[in-house]
């Protein structure tokens, strides 16, 4: 499955802002729709996606669903970022962050407030996040290679 950077990025904008992401194995089309396990998307008008989820839904066995990153993979991402930062009193601040109880809203609460290291995390962010999509896409490629070998 060969998809085009552009894709890639835009499958990587919608998961980050909470969408699900489904690739058709055939025809690398992609659909997009809520998920209906977040919150933010508890009170949306779902008749928008209707279609969507229900060729999702009667075809499944056709899409690939693109994953987030989880929980810990998320956490290893703002720990990480924290390691590589050039400034020792943000740095320390995020480790501390990190260390406390709710991490991702005490991370979040100290990036949000620094201008030029919230775009750097952004940035970084986004970046995992389509090596995430990458690996994702060559470990199905390899799965599917090795199941057509049987």
């Amino acid at each position: 499955m060969i998809l085009s950077d552009s894709t890639i990025y835009e499958i990587a904008e919608n998961l980050d802002a909470g969408m699900r992401c489904f690739v058709h194995q055939k025809t690398n089309d992609i659909k997009i729709i809520p998920d209906s396990l977040n919150p933010q998307w508890f009170d949306i008008d779902n008749d928008i996606w209707k279609e969507d989820c229900d060729e999702i839904e009667n075809n499944r066995t056709d899409y690939l669903e693109i994953k987030p990153f989880d929980s810990h993979e998320a956490f290893k991402i703002m720990a990480d970022f924290s390691e590589i930062i050039d400034n020792k009193k943000l740095q320390n601040r995020l480790i501390r962050a990190l260390n406390q109880q709710k991490p991702f809203k005490h991370f979040k609460d100290e990036i949000n407030d620094t201008d030029d290291y919230r775009q750097q995390w952004f940035e970084y962010k986004k970046n995992r996040l389509i090596e995430f999509i990458y690996k994702q896409l060559a470990n199905h490629s390899a799965f599917e290679n090795n199941d057509k070998n049987c």
